[in-house]
């Protein structure tokens, strides 16, 4: 298989690890003390790293550095959004579409050389 999709579907995982590692603890574990949701937490970031640094491996063959780390970005926020919505039950600002235009400028100035 590819080195990109394998690389993107990879940190497509890592980010749901690592959006529920830094966030989730707000939610589940407010009254736990701090220790105790960090603890837990790099427990779940483990997993992440699991597959973010073999993703990255993989994708440093056939991309750049500043490539990778704005395709994380751009995963980031697709992960993050819903989670935001859904799990955290925040409300859908018009404030996470600018974000993502703004991300869509990223991808274009770091990827337009491979276009």
């Amino acid at each position: 298989m590819p080195a990109v999709p394998v690389t993107i579907a990879m940190l497509l995982i890592s980010n749901i690890f690592m959006t529920f590692a830094w966030y989730a603890h707000l939610k589940d574990m407010g009254q736990k003390p701090w220790i105790i949701a960090a603890l837990i937490s790099w427990g779940i970031a483990l997993f992440e790293y699991l597959f973010q640094v073999p993703a990255n491996r993989i994708g440093y063959t056939v991309l750049s550095v500043g490539q990778l780390k704005v395709m994380q970005e751009i995963i980031t926020l697709t992960v993050f959004v819903p989670f935001a919505v859904f799990y955290m039950k925040e409300p859908l600002k018009l404030d996470y579409l600018w974000a993502g235009l703004c991300l869509v400028g990223a991808a274009y100035f770091i990827f337009r050389d491979k276009l």
